[in-house]
């Protein structure tokens, strides 16, 4: 029966096939009814309240025979049913609810054999079918999880490759997919993707048009964060074409439309592999030093005279210009095997001087209500980078700027920001905690500087950093201690609590009247106390381990009177803890240049050991500082019989290997043991401390040993 003309008519006649649907008696019935219901749902004749009703009518069991029937009806094309049910299906994913049902989602592998399969003429409607159920599926909540681990990933690969029917769509779904789901993607399909990034590198290279420009906007979607596309040759080959292809792009006089998605392109590229798709010699050094140049550029003309309209449409780019202008300063700074030439250092870090003067001025127009903006986070985080490189330039307007970054990462590190995802440009490194409201942890590198200079310290202790750096390292403290207890990675968590330790050891040198007063230097104290014991078993934290003895017992000389320090369980722990890590430091080992021993770093220290030495010795003289503050502490070293191990060491090894401050550390903390308690005394003795204080002339100790 032919479907009637106008719209009432139609309904009409559309509730009559319902009615028939329901009611059929045998199947050919039933097929009549249903032709003429998938006839209106392909003219886009049904609404919300009737497609409501075609699915109680018939629910999914109709369309899943369907779609498993082999036996057309006669003179129709063997697909005839299957095409029904897809119709059917598309019809109902268009409602969310229906969209995200388990019965929809288990069709995911029919789907992706529907895509696989060869496209005649006839079949076009079903393949456009299973895309309008695919991107319907990938909108619910599950939909994008299913479709990972049910293999679509690879079936819409393929599609795109085989360019039949429908494959820009395919395209368009595999950006959706990597857009909620990039990790797992390509976790489970890496070869794949690799393949339509082939594909799409390839393209780029070749076009000489406008779709040049066009794929500079979807190539960052197909470049991973993870797997390094360096580490196989076919990756190797697709940076090498966007290399050359952003090489011919920004080399050309270029309008705004066409250079900010090849500065985004770029971006993503750096995120990804750093410099290292940019090849070494006199090309790559100039396309890099004017890739930066151009970023520098872009920010000042946006920023210096920042119109709120203007500034609004070009976060995105900006935040991939901070991407670039990020590696320029790591490249300026690259000693071993640099991509730049001196002259082209010099002349980049002016610019970027420039461009974070303008940044610096755009910070401090920031009103409070825009405290939450994701391009203000990416803009501190940018200013910190330079801040931790660079201290000499810009420092007055650094330190004009300094409340607000105190008050900024307060604000952020309170409230906690509602967790907006931020540009992909912006994305650069998201291990361990980096939460969005985070921006603390950007800015300690260039506190850590700037605390050991008078007029910024005094500025970050008038604005209460010390207590805000507290606070977060705590936070950060219980973060880590959450994290598992297997050896990883140096995790961004644990990077600043080491880079705390930092800021408070300036502090502590350089304000000591200040940690007296301040309760916060009490809190502090209480964490480090419980903090080192737990810290040091596990050998991976040796490097923080190291900062939180030192930081503990250079603050104990100040804070001696306090009552968490009188002889307390957690205090005879912390420094159990501290003299262990003192005192396991060196070893005796073969002196490969005589036949005796050398004093040597302890194998479980070498890896760490340019990194904690100087901490080491700053440590050592703050213990010596302690012993006469706490009289219990020599009982802890006699314990600890470090005594009787550091007498071994001194016996056994040729003098000549002990250099004059590792000498001068240890004589300095058993001159003090051996003048605080008459039991370390004796034991120096009894080892023959006398002759090898003489040895290795170390006057202090003799005379000390032979006073009565």
């Amino acid at each position: 029966p032919a479907m009637a003309s106008n719209s009432g008519d139609r309904h009409a006649t559309l509730k009559r096939c319902l009615g028939v649907l329901r009611d059929a008696r045998n199947d050919s019935e039933q097929f009549a009814a249903l032709l003429l219901v998938t006839k209106a749902v392909r003219a886009g004749e049904v609404d919300a309240k009737t497609r409501r009703q075609i699915f109680d009518a018939i629910g999914f069991t109709f369309p899943t025979r369907l779609l498993i029937s082999r036996q057309p009806p006669a003179d129709c094309p063997p697909h005839t049913f299957r095409a029904l049910g897809l119709t059917l299906l598309a019809c109902f994913c268009t409602d969310p609810e229906l969209a995200g049902h388990s019965q929809i989602l288990n069709k995911i592998p029919t789907f992706n054999d529907i895509l696989l399969s060869p496209c005649d003429p006839d079949s076009t409607s079903m393949v456009d079918d299973v895309y309008q159920c695919l991107s319907a599926v990938l909108a619910t909540a599950r939909g994008p999880r299913e479709l990972v681990t049910k293999g679509t990933v690879s079936a819409l690969c393929q599609a795109y490759l085989n360019g039949g029917h429908g494959s820009d769509r395919a395209l368009a779904l595999l950006v959706g997919l990597l857009a909620v789901a990039e990790a797992k993607c390509w976790q489970r399909d890496a070869p794949q993707l690799l393949a339509v990034l082939s594909k799409l590198s390839g393209d780029f290279l070749e076009a000489e048009d406008m779709t040049k420009f066009e794929l500079c906007e979807l190539l960052p979607h197909f470049i991973p964060l993870s797997p390094p596309l360096a580490e196989n040759s076919q990756g190797s080959k697709c940076l090498c074409r966007l290399y050359k292809g952003l090489s011919d792009i920004l080399g050309s006089k270029l309008s705004q439309s066409q250079r900010d998605p090849a500065l985004k392109l770029a971006a993503s590229l750096v995120q990804a592999c750093g410099a290292e798709w940019i090849p070494a010699g006199s090309a790559g050094s100039k396309f890099l030093a004017l890739l930066v140049n151009l970023a520098c550029v872009e920010v000042r003309l946006t920023l210096e005279e920042p119109d709120a309209v203007e500034v609004e449409g070009k976060k995105e780019v900006m935040t991939a210009c901070y991407v670039l202008m990020e590696m320029g300063i790591q490249e300026c700074l690259r000693e071993e095997k640099p991509l730049l030439e001196n002259v082209q250092k010099m002349q980049l870090m002016r610019i970027l001087e420039e461009a974070f003067g303008a940044v610096i001025f755009y910070l401090r127009q920031v009103k409070q209500e825009e405290l939450q903006d994701p391009f203000i986070f990416a803009s501190v985080r940018v200013l910190g980078a330079w801040m931790a490189e660079e201290t000499s330039s810009l420092k007055q307007e650094i330190c004009e700027l300094l409340p607000f970054l105190v008050d900024y990462t307060r604000k952020l590190f309170k409230e906690g920001s509602p967790a907006v995802r931020l540009p992909k440009a912006e994305l650069v490194s998201t291990e361990g905690s980096a939460l969005p409201q985070d921006a603390l942890r950007f800015l300690l590198p260039g506190f850590c500087h700037l605390t050991a200079e008078d007029r910024p310290r005094d500025i970050l202790i008038s604005e209460g950093a010390p207590a805000l750096l507290c606070e977060y390292f705590q936070q950060q403290w219980e973060v880590l201690t959450s994290e598992s207890s297997a050896p990883a990675p140096l995790t961004s968590t644990e990077m600043s609590l080491q880079t705390t330790c930092g800021v408070f050891l300036n502090l502590v040198v350089t304000a000591p009247d200040l940690v007296r007063r301040d309760k916060t230097f009490s809190s502090l104290m209480d964490v480090l106390l419980k903090s080192l014991p737990l810290l040091l078993p596990q050998k991976h934290h040796l490097v923080l381990a190291a900062n939180i003895a030192t930081l503990g017992l250079m603050m104990a000389r100040i804070l001696a009177g306090s009552a968490a320090l009188q002889g307390t369980q957690s205090a005879k722990e912390f420094f159990g803890a501290a003299i262990h890590f003192l005192s396991q430091a060196h070893t005796a080992q073969a002196d490969p240049s005589s036949d005796g021993l050398a004093v040597a770093v302890s194998p479980a220290y070498v890896s760490a050991w340019d990194d904690i030495r100087e901490l080491w010795f700053l440590g050592m003289q703050a213990l010596a500082g302690c012993i006469p503050l706490f009289p219990w502490l020599p009982h802890a070293a006699l314990q600890a019989r470090w005594l009787e191990g550091l007498s071994q060491l001194l016996s056994c090894v040729a003098p000549a290997s002990v250099d004059f401050e590792l000498i001068t550390a240890f004589q300095a903390v058993l001159v003090e043991l051996a003048r605080a308690s008459e039991q370390c005394r004796a034991v120096i003795l009894s080892h023959h401390g006398m002759e090898w204080a003489n040895l290795y002339g170390m006057a202090a100790l003799e005379q000390c040993l032979a006073e009565q």
